[in-house]
Parts: C-alpha cells; sequence; structure tokens
C-alpha cells in the first residue's frame, strides 16, 4: 500500500467517525482502528489528530473545488446561468458520494481553530459559484448591483443543506428531483431580481 492509499483510509475513517461523533468524540485510537492501520501510523503521516483534521479539510476543499470548477465549464458557451445550474447539480452529486463529508464540513469546520479552511472554502469552493454569479452580471442576467459574495455562500449552503437532509431525512428522493427544486428557486428568485433591477 501507498502512502498515498494510507493517507486516503485515514482521511476516510477520520471523517466518516467525526460526522458520526464530532471532533472531540473521535480519538486517534479510533481512526487507526477504522482505517486498520496502527496508532503510529496515524502520526507518522500527520503528527496530531488536529493535524490530520486540517489535511483532511484541505483535500475534501480541493476534491470539492475541483468537481464545482469542472461543472462551471462544461458546456464553456453555456448562459452564466445554466453553468450555475451545472454547478449546483455537482455539488449536490459531490455531497451525495461523499455524505459524511458534507456533515463535517456542516458541523466542524467553522470553529475558530479552523478559519484557514473557512478562507480556502470562501476562496475557491465558493468562489466558483461567485465567478459565475459575476459571469451573470456582466451578462446582463443579474442587475449589476447584484451581491454575488453573500448569493455565492447562500447558494452553497442551501445545496450542502439540502444534501445533508436528503442523505438522512430522504435517500429515496432522486437526485434530480432534488436539483429541479433548487434550480427553481434559483431561477425564480434570480429573474425576479432582474425584473426589480
Amino acid at each position: 500500500m501507498t502512502r498515498e492509499d494510507t493517507r486516503n483510509r485515514l482521511f476516510r475513517a477520520a471523517v466518516e467517525l467525526i460526522a458520526e461523533q464530532g471532533f472531540a468524540g473521535t480519538t486517534v485510537d479510533a481512526i487507526a482502528e477504522r482505517a486498520g492501520v496502527a496508532k503510529g501510523t496515524v502520526f507518522y503521516n500527520f503528527g496530531s489528530k488536529d493535524a490530520l483534521f486540517s489535511a483532511l479539510l484541505d483535500h475534501g476543499i480541493q476534491r470539492l473545488t475541483m468537481s464545482l470548477a469542472e461543472a462551471a465549464e462544461v458546456p464553456s458557451d453555456a448562459a452564466p446561468l445554466a453553468r450555475l445550474d451545472a454547478v449546483v447539480l455537482a455539488q449536490l452529486r459531490f455531497f451525495d458520494e461523499y455524505g459524511p463529508f458534507a456533515r463535517v464540513l456542516f458541523g466542524e469546520m467553522w470553529r475558530t481553530a479552523w478559519q484557514d479552511a473557512v478562507t480556502r472554502l470562501r476562496e475557491d469552493a465558493l468562489g466558483v459559484y461567485e465567478r459565475i454569479l459575476a459571469d451573470a452580471v456582466e451578462a446582463g442576467e443579474l442587475r449589476e448591483d447584484f451581491d454575488t459574495g453573500t448569493a455565492a455562500t447562500a447558494l452553497f449552503g442551501m445545496a450542502l443543506t439540502v444534501s445533508i437532509e436528503r442523505r438522512v431525512l430522504r435517500p429515496d428522493r432522486p437526485l434530480e428531483e432534488v436539483h429541479a427544486t433548487l434550480v427553481e428557486l434559483i431561477h425564480g428568485r434570480v429573474t425576479k431580481s432582474v425584473e426589480a433591477g
């Protein structure tokens, strides 16, 4: 097994445990046991539980950002609001596949200790939303004074919350239906903002 394989096993074990019982309730022993490695392997790869969690956040945010950025580019000639729809769907799919990471983002990373990760999430993942919204302003799809930063945070948070709710309470609901509802909400609000402008 390569070092990367080991780190991925530790990430998977840590994110599952932290999603189940919180960061404070998760021990290095439990992470090592769930990953099927010796406790020393955790320290060898990360140095501490805090460093493991920080690396886990970096890893997850990077993967999420890549998924959103890829969705934002296809098709590249699409109108900004059509690209926005694709990004929302990519976020829903990402959190459908990586549900524990969604719960960790929702419940754990907003603590003061993880402000660097919050900044990276804001700049990288939410930045994908903000760039598309800025493109929509430039294309005349949104009014000129539209607050793209607040809207990016709201859209990301909406998709995150809906992803968790679906996974926990409504796992049988098709992802496409969830996406269609969110798109209808987004377009209904955005259309009003253009008309009001």
